[in-house]
C-alpha cells in the first residue's frame, strides 16, 4: 500500500508540502482547543 512504502531519498523536499503539514497540523490543534474550551465553558463554568 501507499502509506507503508519507504521515503524515496532522491526525491526533492517541497517547501510547500512542509507548510501545508504545518498549517493541517495547527488547523487539527486550534479545532481540538476549541472543542475542549468549549467542554469547558459548558460543563465547569456554567
Amino acid at each position: 500500500m501507499y502509506f507503508f512504502r519507504k521515503k524515496d531519498p532522491n526525491r526533492p523536499q517541497s517547501f510547500n508540502l512542509k507548510v501545508m503539514h504545518f498549517i493541517n497540523a495547527l488547523a487539527i490543534l486550534m479545532f481540538l482547543a476549541g472543542i475542549i474550551y468549549k467542554l469547558i465553558d459548558w460543563f465547569i463554568l456554567k
